[in-house]
């Protein structure tokens, strides 16, 4: 069996993008490892109970590649990546008292609930949820 064990998102700065992924949308870090020079490898993952085996890089967004690419997402209103939650009103008024910038409110969107914020690093990122 293969599973996803980490996938990433590009952000801008990696200690802004850390800060806001556990202190305000309630990650938890796994990985935090100072590689030299002012660069950071660091991994956030789901809190207690949750996936334990699945991790999210913050990837440095800078260069060739990562730059245009960032930019192209953004433009079109593409969220970088997508959340799963079972409560999106209850968390979408919960990050709305931390200061969060949704540019999308709850919608319904065929079989799920969806709404859209900045994640202040230069990413849409969407929650969603499954409608049962």
């Amino acid at each position: 069996m293969i599973k996803v064990a980490m996938t990433s998102v590009y952000v801008d700065d990696v200690a802004k993008a850390h800060a806001f992924y556990t202190g305000v949308l309630g990650f938890e870090t796994r990985t935090r490892t100072d590689l030299g020079d002012g660069t950071l490898f660091v991994t956030v993952g789901a809190g207690e109970g949750a996936q334990r085996d699945l991790e999210l890089l913050l990837e440095p967004g800078q260069g060739p590649i990562a730059e245009p690419y960032r930019r192209a997402v953004r433009e079109a209103g593409l969220p970088a990546i997508v959340f799963s939650v079972t409560d999106l009103r209850a968390e979408y008024e919960r990050l709305r008292g931390e200061g969060v910038n949704f540019v999308q409110e709850p919608q319904d969107q065929g079989p799920v609930l969806t709404a859209v914020l900045d994640d202040t690093v230069g990413n849409l990122v969407q929650l969603a949820q499954p409608k049962d």
